[in-house]
């Protein structure tokens, strides 16, 4: 039983080493072609601004937006709202833990500028919403 286990543990190896050999000249001749020949065939790309796509997504961005920018502009009562992170930031000063404070005052210098970043998003997406009506929904884009 011990001498057919060897046999076919030494058969397996020579299988391998085989099958790794095949490889290696394989690969060493595949690396023997030159590389800087050009491609025949241009590397896909876009071929156009995807306005007919972005049309259609318009609603739900703008529901996205209007979503943020209602949970941003919450009370403190709301998570994830500015004023429950700054009345995380005065609790954290009042109690004296300036780390804890510094972390959340950076969170909630992000968060303010989120609320901005977002307006000027909504702004832009109305003019592109304007321009989709006006282009019959980006298909005279295409």
């Amino acid at each position: 039983m011990n001498a057919r286990r060897r046999t076919r543990t030494l058969l397996a190896g020579c299988a391998v080493a085989a099958v790794l050999a095949g490889t290696a000249g394989v690969a060493s001749a595949d690396s023997s072609t030159p590389s800087s020949t050009p491609s025949s065939t241009p590397a896909p790309g876009p071929t156009g601004d995807g306005a007919k796509a972005l049309c259609k997504r318009v609603p739900r961005i703008d529901r996205r937006i209007e979503r943020a920018l209602k949970r941003l502009d919450a009370g403190p009562g709301t998570r994830g709202s500015v004023a429950r992170l700054q009345q995380r930031v005065d609790n954290a000063k009042k109690a004296g833990h300036t780390q804890v404070a510094t972390f959340l005052q950076d969170r909630l210098d992000f968060r303010k500028s989120l609320v901005t970043n977002l307006q000027q998003r909504q702004k832009d997406l109305n003019d592109v919403k304007s321009w989709c009506r006006a282009s019959g929904g980006g298909k005279a884009a295409s």
